[in-house]
């Protein structure tokens, strides 16, 4: 009977073990996931801007040179990451395909003009900026116009602010989240041990000697629970570089954000555990005798 009552107490602190790491784990992930995407934030944001692209139209009466040299003076310009020059020849069979139909046999000639398409590096992608780029642009007599889709670049501003703002209100939330999750589910399973702790007082322990090894005890739980969560940001962190791999979030191209995390997560999850389980055992030392039942 008492082998029966031994295992059967076994199984449950096995249980309640399990559930304390599985709280920790879940909870650690899903705030270093967004720890991750917020030390990113700036590259992701980057690579959102960095795609929108500005044509830069060439006058007919440019030489072949004169084409050149300006793709030289765009190549090394500090706001420009590519370029990319479309002679008038593949703009007309660029149009050619989207229309279906030959038009400059309708027209005669080819109206189009020689062009340049630039990206600009993400900290250029900002309205003021980009006007006063054209404008500068515009004074070469090279140039005739320049078009680019005003629209979306404050819809891509606007939109990667207010993502920013929403998730570090949820990192926030979630940061809290936490420390409740885990200091419920370590008080339960100090709990459990009320009769132990009670024992050891009235033995003559101290209170600093009880709550170490419980302390210890719930700290390598934290660990175990933070390496978990380590495991699937890193996890998470390959998936994404694989599927997109422009936003360069993953190990090979940017480890330091990850290193950060990771570090980050194992403190916290050593820090809440030890403080939840020193509160923990604090309220059963308080405790009378007749309380704990």
């Amino acid at each position: 009977m008492a082998s029966s009552y031994e295992k059967y107490q076994k199984r449950k602190l096995i249980s309640s073990y399990f559930s304390v790491i599985l709280s920790i784990f879940l909870v650690l992930f899903l705030l270093g996931s967004l720890s991750l995407f917020v030390l990113n934030s700036n590259k992701i944001s980057n690579t959102f801007r960095e795609n929108i692209p500005m044509s830069i139209f060439i006058s007919d009466k440019a030489s072949e040179k004169e084409i050149k040299d300006f793709q030289t003076t765009l190549e090394e310009a500090p706001y420009i990451k590519d370029v990319n020059f479309i002679s008038k020849e593949e703009a007309a069979k660029s149009q050619e395909e989207v229309l279906g139909e030959n038009f400059l046999e309708f027209l005669g000639f080819n109206p189009l003009e020689n062009s340049f398409d630039v990206h600009f590096n993400g900290p250029y992608v900002y309205l003021d900026s980009i006007t006063k780029i054209e404008k500068e642009l515009k004074e070469d007599t090279l140039v005739t116009d320049t078009t680019y889709d005003k629209q979306l670049v404050d819809l891509v501003n606007d939109n990667i602010k207010k993502i920013t703002f929403w998730v570090l209100i949820a990192s926030s939330l979630l940061g809290i989240i936490s420390m409740l999750l885990i200091n419920s589910s370590l008080r339960l399973l100090i709990f459990s041990s009320r009769f132990i702790i009670k024992t050891m007082q009235m033995v003559g322990a101290t209170k600093s000697f009880i709550r170490r090894p419980f302390i210890w005890h719930s700290m390598k739980l934290g660990i175990i629970g933070s390496l978990l969560a380590i495991a699937g940001i890193i996890g998470l962190s390959y998936y994404l570089d694989t599927k997109f791999p422009d936003l360069g979030i993953g190990l090979e191209e940017n480890y330091m954000p990850i290193t950060i995390v990771s570090i980050g997560v194992l403190l916290v999850g050593m820090i809440i555990t030890s403080i939840s389980t020193y509160f923990a055992t604090q309220k059963f030392l308080n405790l009378k005798s007749d309380q704990l039942y």
